[in-house]
């Protein structure tokens, strides 16, 4: 389960963002070449006061009006090296931000796609979400823009410092005396700023979950009407986030009216002591100008530094809340030595022994003490009340979780042993709960088979009855569904998740409630199809429906977590057990 800032407190800030130093050493190229613009940019800024001095040294108070053009002319060079440095800068550290968080975003989602099934129980969709978009682009804006003004405004301080110190010992004493004086309330001030931005950042992510979640239930919300509660509680929560964005802001600009109210009384009193030299005759007037403008540069830098901080800060917590997704580790973990499975894969299946509980139920096991055999080739049906536990086997076989004890094993190989991508090409499913994503009818049948031809993704629908409504739509294959499919009927739904187990063409077909959705009509069609997809093949069925139940090689009945029963439908209903009871409930009107 992911922090909050309530249970996470911020670490050091340097810490925080050191996790972003391997991004940008990916592209040494083009930091030197940013590193170089900037260090020509500052050197270029630093030389300006030298020639103020000389001009007013040599040129004003000589009234020497050839000097002064001369040194005008360099300034005007000086000034062109600045700006074509600058530019070379900005595109430098725009491009490295741009980069930097392409990648960054490319592997949180890598990240994510391999963590198990358990995280998401515990983990709103909307809060993994908001840490992939806002707060990549909060690093994106800080990589972008505050590293390269951080940097830039450290070189000229430092650079600053050094001419001050050159130019007059004395006042540059009472600078580095004043240096501290402005910095460290600063910096002390900016943690509770990354402190509130962690909280802004937090509270606009819990806003985004919420809204995410009730957009992708629209029809629910609208149907029970819904529609004032949802925006009161949205509302709300969007009034805390700006709350605590304003706290944010608020804490900011007192942070930069602070740091300029310390730099400017500094300059001035600086400045007073520098006139009081000049009229004693200790410096010319010339080395004061130029010790004001290097003064004026420490002092912008240490201004600007200020709000970069704040702005660091922000991408600090930024940062951490990124970090704890790539810190989180996959429950299901990939043998270190993978076993292959013996091709041609037959898809025998035993469980021994097999016990499982949820995560999030700690207290209730799902499964108890589980242990069968399906034969390759054979039609295994698991029936028994809701809760049983038919679709938490099926979860089992795929690896969304690991049993609490127990084995399972394919063609006699414990699928622990096996790399998921093996164990998982080796399964094609119809689940009950059937996910279409917003893209073309081809795209959602070849989901699992990416590089299908045509022709096979219109032979995998025209086998899952589902070729007809599919070329009735105005696009045909090529037309666009709605989030979650939300164009489709729900048997229009099954038939697309038909077609894509079919397409997939795997030695193991799970089917869980696959025609539920389905007219007697039309699912005695799909049964037809399934029949024909079943042979040669090991499948492994729920289903209440007594047309699948009745064609089974064996069926497993079961309750509460474990198996009750096994046999034929004949053998079962001769037993007259919870298989005949539930037989006669279900499937009486046959």
């Amino acid at each position: 389960m992911l922090q909050t800032s309530s249970q996470n407190q911020p670490s050091d800030t340097s810490h925080a963002l050191a996790t972003l130093g391997p991004y940008f050493l990916r592209y040494k190229r083009m930091v030197m070449l940013g590193t170089f613009a900037l260090l020509t940019s500052a050197t270029a800024m630093l030389s300006i006061p030298v020639g103020v001095r000389h001009m007013i040294d040599e040129g004003f108070i000589a009234n020497n009006s050839q000097s002064i053009n001369h040194y005008f002319l360099i300034l005007i060079a000086i000034g062109s090296i600045v700006a074509c440095a600058s530019a070379l800068r900005f595109f430098c550290v725009n491009w490295i931000g741009e980069r930097i968080v392409a990648d960054l975003r490319a592997r949180v989602f890598a990240h994510m796609t391999h963590l198990s099934p358990a995280f998401y129980e515990e983990t709103h969709s909307g809060e993994v979400m908001s840490r992939l978009t806002a707060d990549t682009t909060q690093i994106k804006a800080s990589v972008g823009t505050a590293a390269s003004q951080a940097l830039r405004n450290t070189v000229m301080l430092i650079g600053a410092l050094v001419m001050m110190l050159l130019t007059s010992t004395q006042l540059s004493i009472l600078v580095i005396f004043a240096i501290p004086v402005i910095t460290l309330p600063l910096m002390a001030y900016g943690r509770l700023i990354r402190h509130l931005s962690r909280q802004a950042q937090d509270t606009l992510a819990e806003a985004s979950s919420y809204a995410g979640e009730n957009l992708s239930a629209i029809r629910t919300l609208q149907a029970f009407r819904h529609e004032k509660t949802a925006i009161n509680i949205f509302t709300n929560a969007v009034e805390q986030a700006f709350k605590a964005a304003i706290t944010r802001t608020r804490a900011r600009a007192i942070l930069t009216a602070i740091a300029m109210a310390l730099v400017f009384a500094s300059v001035v009193i600086i400045l007073w002591v520098g006139a009081q030299s000049v009229i004693a005759g200790d410096m010319s007037g010339g080395q004061l100008g130029q010790f004001v403008l290097y003064s004026l540069f420490a002092a912008g830098a240490v201004g600007e530094l200020s709000e970069v901080w704040g702005e660091v800060q922000q991408t600090a917590g930024a940062t951490e809340r990124i970090s704890e997704l790539l810190t989180i580790q996959p429950e299901i973990n990939e043998p270190k030595k993978p076993v292959t499975l013996t091709k041609p894969i037959t898809g025998g299946i035993h469980f021994s022994n097999v016990s499982f509980t949820y995560p999030t139920q700690q207290d209730t096991q799902a499964i108890q003490n589980v242990s069968f055999k399906i034969e390759p080739g054979t039609i295994t049906a698991l029936v028994g009340p809701s809760g049983a536990g038919k679709t938490t086997l099926f979860s089992l076989l795929l690896r969304f979780y690991d049993p609490t004890s127990g084995s399972i094993t394919i063609d006699n190989t414990p699928i622990r042993d096996m790399s998921l991508q093996e164990l998982r090409n080796a399964i094609a499913i119809v689940p009950q709960d059937i996910t279409l994503f917003a893209d073309t009818i081809a795209h959602n049948i070849c989901y699992g088979s990416p590089n299908a031809p045509q022709q096979d993704i219109e032979n995998a629908a025209r086998t899952a009855q589902s070729l007809e409504f599919i070329q009735d739509l105005p696009k045909g294959f090529q037309t666009k569904l709605g989030e979650r499919g939300i164009t489709l009927s729900g048997g229009q739904h099954q038939r697309i998740a038909i077609a894509r187990a079919v397409l997939k063409n795997a030695p193991i077909l799970l089917l869980d409630e696959a025609t539920s959705a389905l007219d007697a009509e039309r699912e005695e069609d799909v049964q037809r199809a399934l029949e024909k997809i079943m042979k040669n093949r090991t499948t492994f069925v729920i289903a209440h429906r007594l047309a699948t139940v009745k064609k089974a090689n064996n069926i497993l009945v079961m309750d509460n977590g474990k198996i009750v029963e096994t046999g034929n439908h004949q053998t079962l209903i001769a037993q007259n057990g919870l298989y005949a009871r539930l037989a006669k409930l279900q499937f009486s009107e046959n």
